[in-house]
């Protein structure tokens, strides 16, 4: 699998492992917050809720890997799912009931403990996610991360799994536009603005900082991975590749509901398109795990 097979660090796992376990309150209210505040963030966090809607899974449970504060727990699985969060940091957990979603301790059930060796039984869950990029910061052990959450995928369930590729990228046609005009411009119809950002296409972000312990795989890897006979693709989407690092323009849009939808489908189209995943800062995959055993 390329960059996810390389031979774990024992010294770098452990490092992670404990700064994980460091976590406290203040880290996991920041943690929270990345996904709202702002335009940018109401963004980022409104397409991964709904791409995770898209795909709730089969069956009433739900498993949250790497859950965090639970930003995404309460949108994964069915309406009536019961939901599980894993994560190795006890403040994490302990944010997840009292955070303003409201999940509640009777809807979720929390478990401090590593997503390499989660107690539970093979496929035992309908719902599988490891968002936040969860597999790529567990480095060298990505592979067993990964080969951990699909065990617990049970047939016709399905698997979600965020990564980070590369530094994120823009469109070229809504970065020359001055942000008012991209904000009229959103009132048009998704068919007006679409071909206009392909015909002049995207410009890759520069790399922002280095990147210590962090591992990205490509979508392309995964998709290797996950080819028939078990595994059946449900869809791949980078996310907000048109105007993800450009908070001054997707400003501009927010404040008109019919604009924002517009900039949400938008978003979505692109996103799909494979020629968008690999310099994506983030993209996220659903694949459905067809009735038989694993690889």
């Amino acid at each position: 699998m390329g960059g996810a097979s390389a031979v774990p660090n024992p010294s770098d796992a452990a490092t992670r492992r404990e700064r994980f376990l460091a976590t406290d309150r203040y880290r996991a209210e920041r943690e929270w917050n990345r996904y709202e505040g702002t335009p940018q963030r109401d963004l980022f966090r409104e397409l991964r809720e709904r791409f995770l809607r898209r795909h709730p899974g089969d069956g009433r449970w739900a498993l949250d890997l790497g859950a965090g504060p639970g930003r995404f727990t309460p949108a994964l699985g069915g309406p009536d799912a019961r939901r599980v969060a894993v994560d190795l940091s006890r403040e994490m957990l302990r944010f997840l009931p009292s955070g303003p979603v409201r999940v509640g301790r009777e809807s979720v059930d929390r478990l401090i403990a590593d997503a390499l060796h989660a107690p539970f039984s093979p496929d035992r869950f309908g719902t599988v996610a490891l968002m936040g990029n969860a597999v790529g910061f567990a480095g060298g052990d990505a592979t067993r991360v990964l080969e951990s959450a699909e065990r617990l995928v049970s047939p016709g369930g399905t698997l979600i799994v965020e990564i980070a590729p590369g530094p994120g990228e823009r469109a070229r046609y809504l970065a020359r536009l001055p942000p008012t005009a991209v904000g009229r411009l959103f009132e048009a119809p998704p068919r007006a603005i679409l071909p206009r950002i392909v015909r002049e296409g995207f410009v890759r972000e520069p790399r922002r900082h280095r990147e210590r312990g962090f591992q990205r795989l490509a979508a392309t890897e995964l998709l290797d991975r996950w080819r028939a006979p078990h595994w059946e693709l449900r869809e791949c989407a980078a996310i907000a590749p048109a105007l993800g690092p450009d908070p001054d323009r997707i400003a501009r849009i927010r404040p008109v509901p019919k604009a924002w939808a517009h900039l949400l489908e938008v978003e979505e189209t692109l996103g799909r398109e494979p020629a968008r995943w690999p310099e994506a800062a983030a993209v996220l995959l659903a694949v459905r795990r067809v009735s038989g055993g694993h690889d």
